[in-house]
């Protein structure tokens, strides 16, 4: 399953990656890799508790 990132910049400096189809799945780092790496494990974690409590794995999302 492929599931859409965004990783910004905050004003302190810290990569901040977001899977907007999962709500709350959030994870950021000091680098650009550890924040992907972060983000793609919070997704699985994200996922596995979607699926313990019967929710949909994704919700649908707005692209701006």
């Amino acid at each position: 399953m492929k599931l859409p990132v965004v990783i910004e910049r905050d004003e302190s400096g810290m990569y901040v990656a977001e899977c907007p189809a999962i709500p709350g799945c959030i994870s950021q780092d000091k680098t650009y890799g550890e924040a992907v790496s972060n983000i793609k494990e919070a997704i699985e974690l994200c996922l596995d508790v979607r699926k313990e409590e019967s929710l949909p794995l994704e919700t649908e999302y707005a692209r701006m």
